[in-house]
């Protein structure tokens, strides 16, 4: 992952649900992800569709993620994500 990407990354980590501008997240439900896309092309078009992986809409429900103290990557955790949809 570059750089730019990473900062970005880090960045989206940081908003604060209660602030955050629910009608500029994306609806999880709106995203679509093509299974019979290389791992790769999937984890991509996750990325693009959903804008920020940390913190999305699920209907009227805002949601943020984290993740446990430990060496997997956010990157990590949905290529293991996307490579199980089919």
């Amino acid at each position: 992952m570059e750089t730019a990407q990473k900062i970005d990354l880090a960045q989206m980590k940081e908003v604060d649900i209660h602030t955050v501008d629910r009608e500029a997240l994306v609806d999880i439900r709106d995203v679509q992800i093509d299974g019979n896309l290389p791992e790769k092309q999937r984890f991509n078009d996750f990325l693009r569709q959903i804008k920020n992986p940390y913190c999305y809409r699920c209907g009227k429900m805002v949601v943020k993620i984290s993740f446990s103290d430990t060496e997997a990557t956010l990157e990590d955790r949905l290529e293991h994500y996307l490579a199980t949809i089919q």
